[in-house]
């Protein structure tokens, strides 16, 4: 297959990219660089099945030749970088994914859309499945990216009901891993580097608050999955059904490849654990230091998986400890710290 992924020099969309090489497909890396970094692709120069654009896809995208799928990652995902750039944020969300699923229906492609947990706000439940509609202030600072992401996903399925587009939606949860930038603001990769620089770690709150971190090796093979998943059914007879259920007000089904599915790992720690693992695996005896909690930072946040195991046979594999290793290791790299802890 020919594929473009929007964003694939982020963290997410560079790993995918280098997935998706593996399996034999050519790859189209499209980024502008605002956010995600060239050395994240900068193995990948050189290699006849990959090619690099540089490019706002918030404008109109063109691309020459047939493309086969279609992986719109292109967004701030980080809270620091969302909040510096909320105007940005809002356009890419919605510009750029109308831009790219306009180019997937000119090339007759499958469109996937990354999503985020963020689009259940602040919940109410937990865990969240996909068919809590979520609790979202859409005028905080948060709300640029929450409301981008919601938007995202309704723009998706209406091309998906509208114009018979094979779309598929992914809701990421929180994801780590190397290629992560130390400035990005998130609770991992801000402990790892406050620990090896031997700086006092920020904690925001007193730290109740859960995370549910999913390593990057095990997303990316969830949404591999999600993008080759075959249709379980043709869209005229979706169509047919759907009309069915709105014309008679019973819910819809929402057990479809082609509806939103969680993607992260169910197990729940609170930001407390997190710094203290991390204090540990680094062998850093400093203290934590407490600050205030930013506005509308969600309290909990732990996935509901049960489609994904359901529909994909998918479930993260590798432990929390596991991961924080090899993020500490490549962190130390980057960061030139040549003592090792393990």
């Amino acid at each position: 297959m020919r594929i473009l992924i929007t964003g694939g020099a982020g963290f997410i969309g560079s790993h995918l990219c280098d997935a998706l090489l593996e399996l034999g497909h050519k790859v189209i890396c499209m980024d502008n660089l605002l956010t995600g970094n060239s050395d994240n692709i900068a193995h990948l120069i050189g290699n006849p099945d990959f090619k690099f654009i540089s490019y706002d896809v918030s404008n109109y995208i063109y691309i020459e030749g047939g493309i086969d799928a279609v992986l719109h990652f292109a967004s701030p995902a980080s809270p620091k970088d969302y909040l510096e750039l909320p105007i940005h944020t809002l356009k890419v969300g919605a510009f750029g994914t109308h831009k790219a699923l306009g180019l997937a229906k000119e090339k007759g492609a499958r469109f996937l859309l990354a999503s985020t947990s963020e689009v259940y706000g602040d919940p109410l439940i937990n865990p969240q499945g996909e068919d809590y509609w979520g609790n979202v202030n859409p005028i905080s600072p948060r709300g640029v990216y929450d409301e981008a992401k919601r938007f995202a996903e309704a723009m998706t399925m209406a091309y998906h009901r509208y114009h018979g587009l094979d779309t598929r939606v992914v809701r990421i949860f929180n994801t780590f891993g190397p290629r992560m930038r130390e400035d990005d603001g998130r609770a991992i990769s801000n402990f790892i580097v406050q620990a090896l620089k031997e700086k006092p770690l920020t904690v925001y709150g007193d730290g109740s608050q859960t995370r549910s971190f999913c390593y990057i090796d095990d997303m990316v093979s969830g949404i591999i999955k999600v993008l080759f998943k075959e249709s379980d059914r043709t869209f005229e007879e979706r169509i047919n059904r759907e009309n069915f259920l709105y014309k008679n007000k019973e819910p819809r089904n929402t057990n479809s490849i082609h509806d939103p599915i969680n993607l992260g790992n169910p197990h729940e720690l609170s930001v407390l654990d997190i710094a203290h693992m991390i204090l540990r695996l680094t062998g850093n005896q400093n203290r934590i230091e407490f600050k205030p909690l930013p506005a509308d930072d969600p309290r909990v946040r732990r996935p509901d998986i049960s489609k994904a195991k359901e529909l994909l046979q998918w479930e993260p594999k590798v432990s929390i400890e596991e991961a924080l290793k090899r993020t500490i290791q490549y962190f130390r790299k980057r960061l030139g710290i040549k003592i090792s802890q393990f």
